[in-house]
């Protein structure tokens, strides 16, 4: 538990503020349709993390049969480095597990060394590259958690 914080599923409601926090975090941002067609797709797992009502974080993720990929996660600047992104990834292990999901993937700008050590930390492991995967041409470390 993190004082103050709450942690729902994401619902409609949620994507305005949702696509804000991801204009903020990202350099390439998903649009705001995508949010929402992940928001009706099945196999999907959504999360958000508040602090009374300000939205703070998010977790996008999907998974079929034995198998997970986070798609997205962001906690704003002014929330960073209090536990809510291991609170989101936490919550989304424990989901995985409970749904006999095997392995968890997501991929890290290869530049982002402190999301590399954030989620080494929690067991990942780079398991390969994918060049030039995001729109500027840097390449993605995918990294990966055996279940």
């Amino acid at each position: 538990m993190i004082a103050g914080v709450s942690f729902q599923l994401a619902t409609e409601k949620d994507v305005a503020d949702i696509h804000r926090l991801e204009e903020a975090s990202f350099p390439a941002p998903w649009r705001r349709e995508f949010f929402l067609s992940e928001l009706d797709a099945s196999g999907r797992f959504n999360l958000v993390a508040r602090r009374e009502e300000r939205l703070i974080g998010y977790l996008f993720a999907m998974w079929f049969f034995d198998e997970m990929h986070v798609n997205k996660i962001a906690v704003d600047e002014s929330e960073r480095r209090r536990g809510i992104a291991q609170a989101l990834m936490d919550r989304c292990i424990e989901f995985a597990i409970a749904n006999a999901v095997r392995t968890i993937s997501l991929e890290v700008r290869k530049s982002n060394h402190g999301a590399q050590a954030f989620y080494k930390q929690l067991e990942f492991m780079a398991t390969y590259r994918r060049p030039r995967y995001y729109p500027d041409g840097e390449d993605a470390v995918v990294m990966t958690k055996v279940l």
